[in-house]
């Protein structure tokens, strides 16, 4: 978000660069391992295939250091809270960390739960390349949800911060860009954050600067969630316009789309 008169220039510029972005996930179609909500599995996993990407889930203890370690990202997404996952997280990060593969933290209902808020600041710990949440889930850690806030708390954490809302923020240390597009019928699907963080993680596989890639995976479901929204009637066949949008996307409409301030 700039106030000076560069602002055009910064909103071309982060438009392009997702555009770049999506170019190069189309053409390299990453691998990302996702540990996600046991109810966003499916749609998760046909969000990063209509968009290029090849998604796998598997959290069985024995297996996930080798999934990890050997995918090109990898989610973590805290929405499914028991035993079982909260050790397959530990071993994939520890993996993915070793791997030098990128990971994104998605702290689903921390607002709602200490334990795994107090898991969520542990992770925090290892550096994840970005937080993606919503406005409440970063109160429980971060305060209050503005782009100052949100800016500082990326600095503190050495992490980018990709705020989901009505307009989505992503943060660095030192910059900031607010993003308006998307559909007011996505907050009615379930799984849609658990899928934007995936298409984070994705975007990361193929982008070295988490700012540009968290833009882009933000810029490309809300984009595609603008687009699929123009003839939806309902929630129902919004989700399944969202996943042929994003298999249709090219990187010319994102560009001319995007909303980027």
């Amino acid at each position: 978000m700039r106030t000076s008169p560069d602002l055009g220039a910064f909103a071309q510029g982060a438009a392009q660069s997702a555009a770049d972005v999506l170019s190069r996930l189309r053409a390299k179609s990453p691998r990302v391992h996702c540990i996600t909500n046991s109810v966003a599995q499916n749609f998760t996993a046909n969000v990063l295939l209509a968009v290029g990407a090849q998604p796998s889930m598997t959290i069985a203890p024995e297996e996930i250091g080798h999934f990890a370690g050997g995918a090109d990202a990898l989610l973590v997404n805290l929405g499914t809270f028991d035993r079982e996952r909260a050790e397959a997280v530990d071993i994939a990060v520890a993996a993915a960390v070793a791997a030098q593969r990128p990971w994104v933290l998605d702290p689903v209902l921390i607002d709602r739960s200490p334990p795994r808020a107090a898991l969520a600041r542990d992770l925090l710990k290892r550096r994840p390349a970005a937080l993606r949440l919503n406005a409440a889930e970063f109160v429980a850690v971060g305060g209050k949800a503005d782009a100052a806030a949100t800016r500082d708390f990326a600095a503190a954490h050495s992490t980018v911060v990709a705020l989901s809302g009505a307009t989505d923020l992503v943060a660095d240390g030192g910059r900031v860009a607010a993003l308006a597009n998307g559909h007011p019928l996505m907050a009615r699907i379930t799984a849609m954050g658990c899928a934007s963080s995936a298409l984070v993680a994705a975007c990361l596989a193929v982008e070295s600067d988490p700012f540009v890639a968290s833009v882009a995976g933000m810029l490309i479901l809300g984009v595609a969630g603008e687009i699929a929204g123009e003839n939806a009637a309902g929630p129902g066949g919004l989700a399944v316009s969202i996943l042929d949008s994003l298999y249709r996307l090219d990187p010319a409409t994102l560009a001319a789309r995007a909303k980027v301030s």
